[in-house]
């Protein structure tokens, strides 16, 4: 980090603060940002907007864009568990119908400046309107790694987009995000095959997963020659895969999200909002908290951008027509309403990032092809073990859980490989199965595929590596000592009881429950069958039996 910077002569003040600052983004995925008001979650009740104060209650220290009243704002069933309000939420609305608004969009800092490049001292901003004193917002006490000497060169070298706040002409950065990485016009078309081995070639080719190679776009599917001339402006559906830390042994399966937005004139994606479904019931190390996000903010937040961390990889679908983006995105909106309210909770086994994602896309009619479970039989057998060798038996739970579930809603990787190589086929038209209403849609209004390398932003932080696609491919990650093993500890964020629906249904129980249940249950059989056993050879002895035996 940079611990000191040059002192911003009095002389300077008048240029410094007639450089123009916005107040927002021009917009927040598919929905223009005027029909937002910024505030921060302090707001509860909030009395201008219909944002739940569950949701609110995660951010009262934090700036967030609310819909204005008179948008239609997302909703929910509160006597329905979450998978089934979505079911029937999208039963009764067809895609086009309706465009529902996020509750809330997780901004971070309520100012942007565009066009702007650091100068060789780092400690200032230079943009066409003025020039600004610099300095980075602090690194939280539990990030272990944080903005240095590298990453003040790299953003050197290109215009940045910037977001924090602005006192009395120096400006302290939030987030720093380069303007160059947006959707490359002139990325001529390469087709890869519509297989989750090509996209995994993608996501694989370069050293370290990309890590510390250059921005890459790749045209990889096109309707007509003409569609990259049609592509400003359109609407769009991304998918969102995140590598592998390089620093926490915890985090070598990766990250995934959705994403919807529209194209920047020039190609650029800051603006695309992107669902990071994450713990609610713990403080992030980093300061992440689930929310539907600007892109931006989701990739370079100084503390919790995952391009600090470890590369990305995105797949984008530009559109004809916005119906199926922005029936996702309203569905992704009404999720997140019921995951706010705790009528669900994260878990890293049956509800993670990837397995909220990939329901709520199957739920809405997006067929991904599953894979199935890694292995009951290894799960019948890990309970038990792990429970006994390592003396929890929630360590046992975890493990039934994680080789039970079902291997695209657990793995990022294997979701983004999937879904990649079922949408281009989807626009290939070479789909085996028949399609959903909402498919046939898809394939309608696709016009580009596109696939986007995201290196991971230089800073003191370890370099990352591609997300593994396996619990084998897992452990040989991890270093054999396991006091070497790195895992970051966070401590608990307890959801206060006054905020908890008493309406809501109880969560469905684990499938480790169930087995649980069967295995005490077995045991006590045993037990019986055992006690019965000894009782009816004494009986059949007779009570003179141990007499006469001596």
């Amino acid at each position: 980090m940079m611990e000191s910077l040059p002192i911003v002569p009095v002389s300077l003040f008048m240029t410094l603060a007639h450089a123009r600052i916005a107040q927002t983004s021009a917009a927040y995925g598919l929905f223009p940002a005027g029909d937002f008001f910024v505030t921060t979650g302090e707001c509860a009740p909030c009395v201008d907007c219909a944002t739940i104060p569950q949701a609110l209650w995660f951010f009262r220290q934090e700036s967030i864009a609310v819909p204005r009243p008179g948008r239609r704002v997302a909703g929910f069933d509160p006597l329905l568990r979450a998978a089934e309000d979505l079911k029937r939420w999208n039963a009764r609305t067809p895609p086009g119908s309706a465009l529902d608004y996020p509750g809330l969009v997780w901004i971070g800092s309520p100012e942007v400046i565009e066009h702007a490049r650091l100068d060789s001292s780092g400690g200032y901003l230079q943009t066409p309107d003025g020039r600004f004193g610099f300095s980075v917002a602090p690194r939280l006490e539990s990030n272990r790694s944080y903005y240095n000497a590298a990453s003040a060169a790299f953003f050197g070298q290109r215009d940045v987009r910037l977001r924090g706040k602005n006192d009395a002409g120096h400006f302290v950065a939030r987030t720093i995000w380069p303007e160059d990485f947006r959707l490359d016009p002139s990325a001529a078309l390469r087709p890869v095959a519509a297989t989750p081995e090509a996209i995994r070639d993608f996501v694989r080719r370069e050293p370290r997963g990309g890590a510390q190679s250059d921005f890459a776009t790749q045209v990889v599917w096109q309707r007509d020659p003409a569609a990259a001339q049609r592509r400003s402006g359109r609407p769009l559906i991304g998918l969102m895969l995140n590598g592998a830390q390089g620093d926490d042994d915890e985090a070598h399966g990766g990250h995934f999200g959705l994403v919807t937005g529209r194209v920047g004139a020039q190609g650029q994606m800051h603006d695309w909002l992107v669902a990071n479904y994450y713990t609610l019931d713990s403080e992030s190390e980093k300061g992440i908290i689930a929310a539907m996000v600007p892109l931006d903010n989701y990739l370079a937040d100084l503390n919790s951008g995952q391009s600090w961390y470890r590369p990305s990889y995105l797949l984008v679908a530009t559109l004809r027509d916005e119906r199926t983006a922005a029936h996702l995105g309203s569905a992704l909106a009404r999720v997140f309403n019921q995951f706010y309210r705790h009528q669900f909770v994260y878990q890293h086994a049956a509800a993670n990032c990837t397995g909220i994602s990939m329901s709520t896309l199957r739920l809405i009619g997006w067929n991904v092809p599953v894979l199935g479970p890694i292995s009951w039989l290894k799960a019948i057998a890990g309970l038990p073990a792990v429970a006994l060798t390592t003396g929890r038996l929630s360590k046992g739970k975890a493990i039934f859980d994680y080789f039970t579930e079902e291997r695209t809603r657990l793995l990022p990787a294997l979701a983004f490989e999937q879904t990649a190589a079922d949408l281009l086929q989807l626009a290939g038209g070479t789909t085996a199965r028949a399609l959903t209403p909402y498919e046939e849609l898809l394939r309608q209004d696709i016009e580009e595929i596109i696939l986007v390398r995201i290196p991971q932003l230089p800073s003191s932080r370890a370099w990352g590596d591609y997300p593994v696609a396996g619990i084998d491919e897992y452990r040989r990650r991890l270093p054999r000592d396991p006091a070497r093993q790195q895992i970051v500890p966070v401590g608990p964020r307890p959801f206060p009881a006054d905020l908890k629906d008493p309406a809501a249904p109880e969560p469905k129980p684990l499938r480790s429950d169930y087995a649980v249940a069967a295995y005490a249950a077995g045991f006590l059989l045993l037990a019986g069958w055992l006690w019965r056993a000894v009782w009816r050879r004494r009986r059949k002895k007779g009570p003179g039996a141990g007499r006469a035996a001596q």
